[in-house]
This record gives C-alpha cells, sequence and structure tokens, in this order.
C-alpha cells in the first residue's frame, strides 16, 4: 500500500473516533446547561441538543475531510508520521476550541436566564408585596 494512502487511513482512524468521542461527550454534558437555560424544558432542550450535535457532526467531519488533503505527500515514513501529526494536532487543537467556545456560549447564556429568573421572581416578590 502506498505511503500516502497509509498515511489517509491512519489520520481517519484517529480523527473519526476523536470527533465522535466529542460529540458524544458535548451532547451528554451539555444537556443539563440546556435543561436549565430552558427552565428545564426537557423537550426543547433535547431536541436543541440533538440539533446542536448534528451541526457538530457536519463541521468536524467536513473539516476533518478537508484537512486530509492539506499538507504535502510525503515520501517517506519519517514525512508521513510528520504530516500526520500536523494534520491531528490541528483538527485536535479545532475541535478544543470549538469546545471551548461551546463552554463559554452555554455558560454566558446560562448566566443571563439565571438573571432573567431572579429578576422576575424579584418583580413578582415586590408586586405581591404592594398587595
Amino acid at each position: 500500500m502506498d505511503i500516502v494512502v497509509s498515511s489517509y487511513l491512519a489520520y481517519l482512524a484517529i480523527c473519526v473516533p476523536v470527533v465522535l468521542f466529542v460529540g458524544w461527550t458535548l451532547h451528554k454534558n451539555g444537556r443539563i446547561f440546556l435543561v436549565e437555560i430552558f427552565d428545564h424544558n426537557e423537550a426543547l432542550a433535547d431536541s436543541l441538543n440533538h440539533l446542536l450535535l448534528t451541526g457538530f457532526y457536519l463541521a468536524a467531519t467536513g473539516f476533518v475531510s478537508v484537512m486530509l488533503r492539506v499538507g504535502a505527500h510525503p515520501k517517506d515514513t519519517a514525512e508521513a508520521m510528520e504530516s500526520l501529526s500536523t494534520k491531528i494536532g490541528l483538527v485536535l487543537f479545532v475541535l478544543g476550541a470549538v469546545h471551548l467556545i461551546n463552554l463559554l456560549l452555554l455558560s454566558t447564556t446560562r448566566r443571563k436566564a439565571l438573571l432573567e429568573r431572579m429578576e422576575a421572581r424579584f418583580r413578582a416578590g415586590e408586586a405581591e408585596a404592594a398587595s
């Protein structure tokens, strides 16, 4: 088998499981944030969580696919390892950045939702006290 094809197969054998693991982890652990953001409306939270997972998988597999062809074609094993580590490193870096951005957005949205609920309770308490 050609060294280029072997490096492509190794790249895919590493990147595809990583994308699946990261997507599953985001889906599983992000649900609690979404449930709280949507005031414990689990159906809405689960629906959005599924849509986010689908979007993540589309974007991540697209990026992994585009990165497959990026870079020089290795001529020997050492170049293949260098190319492979560069591509995998870039994929991991981008997935990590997406994960951090996702956490930041969820945290910010959660904080905003909690503040809005606290303000609504405060206003309800003022209205009740004025009665």
